[in-house]
């Protein structure tokens, strides 16, 4: 059986409670500018980028003048109004050590831009053992689109099927498998087992998977 030599992590709502608070973040960013949209509507569609969230959330472009606004105030709220009081998801910095220890390099991909980055994975308390990062900052398309997980894989200069991802969206599953990579799905997001299918494995959080690592994917 082939090993695994690296692990892709995707972020929000992985590695870090941060799911509903992007959503609220662009509820209250709309509601500034004049774009009411629903708290539910926009709670389904985090975990894919803003080129996609924004216009099937708000019914506008990401690149017109109000997407461009509206995604610029989405980010200051979110960092000054909600960024330092999230929590790591359960057993995220004590999954990432286990993979440290086993050699096993971790790179993220994530739809986040790279400005966000250092201050969310600070957050998470994980900073210092995420080796490589690719987002929404590196490619043309965020997730459901493969490109974010096939920046992350091309940097762990490893064959796929000795990798595997970690996430927590149906974006997430759709772009790993894309990619042509296996991912473990965490409950983490929100999301149901049906909702999270085609998930080569799917546990409660880091910590359930950690207490299950040796029959893992990653074992």
């Amino acid at each position: 059986m082939i090993g695994i030599r690296a692990v892709i992590l995707d972020l929000d709502g992985t590695l870090l409670h941060s799911n509903d608070a992007h959503a609220q973040a662009f509820v209250e960013a709309g509601r500034e500018i004049g774009l009411t949209v629903d708290f539910d509507a926009v709670r389904r569609l985090i975990g894919k980028g803003g080129d996609k969230l924004i216009p099937e959330a708000f019914g506008v472009s990401s690149d017109s003048e109000a997407g461009k606004r509206l995604e610029d105030l989405k980010r200051e709220i979110f960092m000054a109004r909600f960024l330092t009081q999230l929590e790591p998801t359960r057993g995220a910095r004590e999954l990432l050590l286990r993979l440290r220890d086993e050699g096993i390099q971790r790179v993220l991909a994530t739809s986040s831009g790279e400005s966000s980055i250092k201050p969310l994975l600070r957050q998470a308390g994980v900073e210092d053992l995420i080796e490589e990062a690719s987002t929404s900052s590196d490619v043309q398309a965020s997730k459901p689109d493969p490109e974010i997980v096939e920046a992350a894989l091309k940097k762990t200069g490893v064959p796929s099927p000795q990798v595997v991802m970690l996430g927590d969206t149906p974006y997430d599953v759709e772009a790993a498998t894309r990619a042509g990579i296996r991912i473990i799905a965490l409950r983490t997001g929100g999301w149901s087992d049906p909702e999270l299918n085609g998930a080569t494995a799917i546990y409660d959080d880091p910590a359930d998977l950690l207490d299950h690592y040796e029959s893992s994917p990653l074992g």
